[in-house]
C-alpha cells in the first residue's frame, strides 16, 4: 500500500477503525472520516502516525453530497489524490418487524446507505477516471442475502450496496477502476453490543471458524482485496463469516 492515498468513511470507530490502521500499517496514507466521534477519530490518527504513519482525520456526514466533495478534497490536499475509497459509514435504522415498521425509518436507511455510497464515489471517481487507476470497497452485511427477524431495512438497504457494486465494476472497469464488496457476518462492534452474549455464543457454535468476527478480520478482508497483487479482481462479493456463509 505504498503510496496509496485512502479515505475511509466512518473510520472512528469498530470496522472503519480497524480498516484505517491495517491500510495505514501497510504503508497506506489514510482519511480517517468521522461525523459525529472526534475524539475516537483523533485517537484512531494518532495511534496511525505513532507507529510511523500517516493520516488525517477529516469530518463529513457521508449522506450529503457537498460534504462528500470536500472531504476528497481535503484528503487530496493533505495526502495527495486519492485512489481507494472504503464506503463504510455506518446509517442506523430500527430493529423490528416489518408489520411494525414505518416507511419514513425503512426510507432513511436506504436512501442514507445508498446516498453515502453514490456521494463517496461521485467525489472520487473523476480523478480516478482521470488517472485510470482506482479501488473502491463497500463494506455490505451478509444479512444481503440472508435476512433475520427485525432487518428488513438494513436487509434491503445492503442488498441494493450490493447491486450498485456491480453496475460500477462494470462501467468502471475499462477505467482502471476495481470495484467489490466485503461483507461481514455478526462482527463484535459497538453496533453489536447490545446483542445478548447467548445469542453471539450460539452463532459462534454454528460457525466452522467457532468464533465470531471482529473488525480486523474484516480489515484484513478490505486489505485482500485493495491491495495491487489483488489487481485482477473485482465485481466480487467476500463474505466474512467465519465460513458460516460459503459461496
Amino acid at each position: 500500500m505504498k503510496d496509496r492515498v485512502v479515505v475511509v468513511t466512518g473510520a472512528s470507530r469498530g470496522i472503519g477503525a480497524a480498516t484505517s490502521r491495517l491500510l495505514a500499517r501497510h504503508g497506506a496514507a489514510v482519511a480517517v472520516n468521522w461525523f459525529q466521534s472526534e475524539q475516537a477519530a483523533l485517537a484512531i490518527v494518532e495511534q496511525i502516525r505513532a507507529g510511523g504513519g500517516k493520516a488525517v482525520p477529516i469530518r463529513a456526514d457521508a449522506r450529503d453530497p457537498a460534504q462528500c466533495r470536500a472531504l476528497v478534497e481535503e484528503a487530496t490536499r493533505a495526502l495527495g489524490p486519492v485512489d481507494t475509497l472504503v464506503v463504510n459509514a455506518s446509517i442506523g435504522f430500527p430493529v423490528r418487524p416489518f408489520v411494525d415498521y414505518e416507511w419514513a425509518d425503512f426510507q432513511a436507511k436506504l436512501t442514507g446507505e445508498l446516498g453515502a455510497a453514490f456521494h463517496g464515489c461521485k467525489a472520487v471517481v473523476p480523478s480516478m477516471i482521470e488517472r485510470r487507476r482506482g479501488c473502491i470497497v463497500f463494506i455490505s452485511s451478509g444479512l444481503s442475502r440472508r435476512s433475520g427477524p427485525g432487518f428488513c431495512a438494513h436487509s434491503a438497504a445492503k442488498a441494493g450496496l450490493d447491486a450498485f457494486s456491480r453496475s460500477l465494476a462494470l462501467e468502471l472497469g475499462p477505467h482502471g477502476i476495481r470495484v467489490n464488496v466485503v461483507a461481514p457476518g455478526l462482527t463484535e462492534t459497538d453496533a453489536t453490543a447490545h446483542q445478548p452474549a447467548a445469542m453471539k455464543e450460539a452463532m459462534a457454535r454454528q460457525t466452522p471458524l467457532g468464533r465470531i468476527g471482529q473488525p480486523e478480520d474484516v480489515a484484513g478482508a478490505v486489505l485482500g482485496v485493495v491491495i495491487d497483487e489483488a489487481r485482477f479482481l473485482t465485481g466480487l462479493y467476500v463474505p466474512v463469516t467465519g465460513g458460516s456463509m460459503m459461496i
